[in-house]
This record gives structure tokens, sequence and C-alpha cells, in this order.
């Protein structure tokens, strides 16, 4: 055994000063999510509880087992921009269902009338390639009244794309059901219709082409909603509905007692011994890990709090230090990680592409922990060989095909995001802490760049810098770029699976692996060329 030891006082100023700052960004996060818990307006969902039906979360929290943990995906994306708000109109996440892992899509009917704007197609997206990606059923809980139009030119092709989605996972034996409570117009009519299996509910299922007014124009024929796309039409003549429900609940019965029948991935694990917990606490991770991006800290100060009785098998500790790899369990699964003490070293990268090597030999999926400002820079290590060291790191990542997780908790900028599995080299599963940083530069260096470019712009020119001006300049940057490399914009921008509290880390990370591990993990011997 290799137990890490703690080399933190967590009762010292500065770690509770640390404390405090985390706090706040805990706080932020708190209150996002809030606005991610909004399900429209008091007066649309007034009207809907006089219809007798259930919001969004409140059908999710039926089709789940009881006591069933629920991990949301996705839930601010679009938080900062011009759409629908955090979340868009569905929720999104993975539960159990009859005791089966099984991904749940539900539109927010009473937010927009669960119309579709392109976050909310751009997250659906994502959960379409998360749910193949992991072998995993799905439940779609509908009530949408289609595309958003005036976002129609953006949504078009992607939108086709996530038809494609369903029946490439049905071709692999993943299941799609579908129960239709409200409006599924226009292309949304094919969610169900390309489902493998769909449930109507009576009387509040509308699903067609196009709506009674479009019909008369189209072709004079007047009809009304239920004649043109009713549940009973669909369920008794037209055969687009599988089952005929009563209510929502009589729906949503129908769906898990079809998942009691499904073929689902048998688990490649199960834990079988007692889990260990870490040595020291959670809610230490707040003092520990640093708020201040430039204040660095001591990456085993969090594995030993996250990890399975804060045992760490370390892999080379004593070369290229500013790259932690290693081996350990987390809820009783195996895991390689590879974490960030700061800035990578050629040493560090050819470390690192070693130990994914090692994980694939072994079948063993990586971890991915964030904090570098990227690979080093100056004329030594351009001769030291950095290019082509970092090269071979990002190219033991790119070929790894043991399912990798990734971890934003402080920076994670330049090449060095995709030397770490970064959101383009698609990670099964990403998270951030509300602290960290992400893009191609700290503000500052970027603001120093373009000033000295600026500068020698001027001289080459003949003419003074105007330094009020270059000033003003390098603020407006500053402010600009650190905005942009927030947890709250990315979340936004879809390039997380979700923001969470530090102290939550230990239980997604536990929860993701038991969905890795429910189908056969595979390592690869192959690899592109790369220079020694």
């Amino acid at each position: 055994m290799s137990i890490l030891t703690s080399n933190i006082n967590i009762n010292s100023k500065s770690a509770q000063e640390n404390r405090q700052e985390m706090l706040s960004f805990v706080e932020q996060l708190h209150k996002k999510m809030g606005q991610s818990l909004f399900q429209g307006k008091e007066h649309h969902i007034a009207r809907a509880r006089k219809r007798n039906k259930l919001l969004a979360r409140e059908r999710i929290e039926y089709v789940l087992d009881e006591d069933s943990p629920f991990l949301e995906l996705l839930p601010l994306a679009g938080i900062e921009g011009k759409g629908f708000g955090a979340g868009g109109t569905s929720v999104s996440g993975i539960g159990l269902v009859q005791g089966k892992l099984c991904v749940i899509n539900s539109n927010v009917g009473t937010r927009k009338g669960g119309s579709i704007d392109y976050t909310t197609m751009a997250k659906s997206l994502r959960i379409n390639q998360i749910t193949l990606e992991n072998r995993l059923p799905t439940i779609n809980l509908v009530e949408s009244g289609g595309a958003n139009l005036p976002e129609q030119a953006k949504i078009f092709n992607i939108g086709g794309q996530s038809f494609r989605d369903i029946t490439n996972r049905s071709k692999f034996g993943l299941t799609t059901i579908s129960i239709v409570f409200g409006n599924a117009t226009a292309g949304g009519a094919y969610v169900p219709g390309m489902s493998d299996f769909s449930i109507f509910q009576k009387q509040s299922a509308k699903v067609f082409l196009a709506g009674p007014p479009l019909v008369k124009m189209a072709t004079n024929e007047e009809s009304t909603d239920e004649e043109l796309g009713g549940a009973e039409m669909h369920s008794r003549v037209s055969g687009v509905s599988d089952y005929l429900a009563e209510d929502e609940l009589d729906a949503i019965r129908i769906a898990r007692d079809i998942m009691r029948y499904i073929k689902v991935t048998t688990p490649h694990l199960i834990p079988k011994e007692k889990i260990a917990n870490p040595l020291f606490a959670a809610e230490e991770l707040l003092s520990v890990v640093s708020a201040n991006n430039k204040v660095p800290f001591d990456i085993h100060e969090l594995i030993m709090r996250v990890i399975d009785g804060s045992d760490f098998s370390e892999f080379k500790p004593e070369y290229g230090n500013t790259l932690v790899t290693g081996w350990a369990h987390i809820h009783g699964y195996p895991i390689g990680i590879i974490g960030n003490n700061g800035v990578i070293f050629s040493e560090s990268a050819n470390k690192g592409a070693q130990f994914v090597q090692l994980c694939n030999k072994n079948d063993i999926p990586i971890l991915f922990i964030h904090n570098t400002t990227g690979y080093m820079v100056g004329k030594a290590y351009e001769e030291g060989g950095i290019i082509k060291n970092g090269a071979k790191l990002i190219n033991a990542v790119s070929n790894s095909e043991v399912p990798h997780l990734t971890l934003m908790v402080g920076n994670s900028y330049g090449a060095g995001n995709y030397g770490m599995n970064g959101r383009s080299y698609k990670p099964r599963f990403l998270f951030t802490y509300p602290n960290a940083k992400i893009g191609v530069m700290g503000g500052e260096q970027l603001a120093g760049v373009m000033e000295i470019v600026q500068r020698a712009s001027a001289q080459s020119k003949g003419v003074e810098y105007d330094e009020e001006k270059g000033a003003m300049i390098k603020a407006m940057l500053i402010a600009e770029a650190e905005s942009k490399a927030s947890a709250w914009y990315s979340s936004s921008e879809l390039w997380d699976d979700g923001v969470i509290d530090p102290r939550e880390t230990r239980n997604y990370l536990g929860f993701t692996l038991t969905i890795i591990y429910n189908q056969t993990i595979k390592g690869t011997e192959g690899y592109g060329v790369w220079r020694h």
C-alpha cells in the first residue's frame, strides 16, 4: 500500500482564506444551478397544473427507481448565451430504471412550449454521444413545440443528425423509449417515430408533421388535432404509437415495464470488496485547491481526498514531477490518474505518454486532472524537443482506447489542454470546478503578447506608441479573455458536462466509473508515429 499523507495545515490562515474564496465560487455555482431549475413562468406552470400535467423534473422522478442517483448533464448549457437560458428546454441525465443504467431526456414543456433552440439541440447531440459511447438505453419524455423557428437555419442540419443518432443506437441494440405527453410536431414527430418503443398519452399527445392550420393552407383539408395526430388515431390507425396510456403515470408505468425486458450491456466489473473511504475529508478540498489559479498547489492533496483509502501507487514519482501519474481505486473501480503539478516539461510529457500506454496495456481507464498553463517555452526547451515530446503525449492520448474522464480544477491553457485530454479529445465525461479557467493562454499573457506586437508595429512604421490607448486596449483584452476563460462560459458553450462543487468530486467520479465499467474495457497497443 502507498498511502498519501498531507502536507497542508487545514487550520492555517491561508487555508481558511482559500476556503472562503472557494465557497464564494460554490455560491455562484448554486445560484447558476438555480437558474437551470427554472421550468417556466408561473402562469405556464399553473396552466399545466390545471391540466393535471407533471413538470419535466417530476416526470424524471417518477421514471427513476426509488432512491436512484441522477447524474444531471449539461445543466448550465447556454447560460451565457442569447437562447432560452441555462439548460435550454430540456433536462437530461443518467439514472437507474428497473436497476438498469438509463439516459433520460425530458422536454420542459412549460418553458417556451418546449421549443428547441440551438443550445438545446447542441445539448441533445452531446447527450446522444454519451449514450452511444456508454452503450445505454434512453427514455425520452416528450412535450415540445418543435424547432424554435427564428433559429431554424442553425438547427436544421444538427436536428437531422439527432434523428440519425436514434436509428444508429437502435442498430447497435440500444433501446430508445419515447413517451409523448403533449405536442411533438414537425421534425419533433420523428422522435417517437424513430424510437424502438413509443407511448402516447390519451387525449394529450399530438403528433403530426403539420398541424391543422398548415394542412389547411397546403391541402385545403380541414381536420382537428385529434383527427390529424391524436393518441388514439396513432394507436389504432397509423401504428406510430405502440401503447396508448390513460394518463401520465400510466405512460411512465408502461415505460418502466418495458425496461424490465430490454437487453443491456453486462457490467465489466462490479466491485465486491468493502470500499475504503479517503483518509481525508472531502470538505478539505475547499482549503487545498487554490481558488486563485496563480497560486500553485500539490495535486496529490486533491487525489488523496478522492481515492479509496488515499492509497495511490505512483508511477515514476522522481521523474518529470510536474506531471503526477499513478493508479488507484475510486468506489472500488481501478483508475489510472494523470494530474498536473504545473507547467508540462519534456520529461513530464514523456512520462505521461508512457503511462497512457501502460493503462491501455492493462485495460484501465484514465482520469486527467487539469491544472497547467501548458507546455514549457523558451530557447533551451525548444532545443530540448518540447514540441516532439509534447506531441508524443498528445499522440498517446489521441490514440488511447480506454475510457477517459477529465476534471478541470485550475488552469487548462494552450496545448496543455490537448495533452491532458480536453473537450476536443472526447473524454467520456468532463467536469469543471467553478474556479477553473480554460483558453489559449491567460488573459495577462494574451494582452502582453498583443502589446509587444503593437509596439513592434509602431516602431516599424516610425510612429510613437500611444501608451494611454495601449493601456486601455490591454485592460479590455484582459477582461475579455478572463470572461471567456471562466467555468461559466465554458459550461455555457458545452465545453464540459457540468460545473461541480469540489466536495462532490468523489461522487461524480464514482458514478461515471460505474457507467464506464458497464461494458468491456479494452486498450490499444497501436499509436501513430512519434519522434524520439
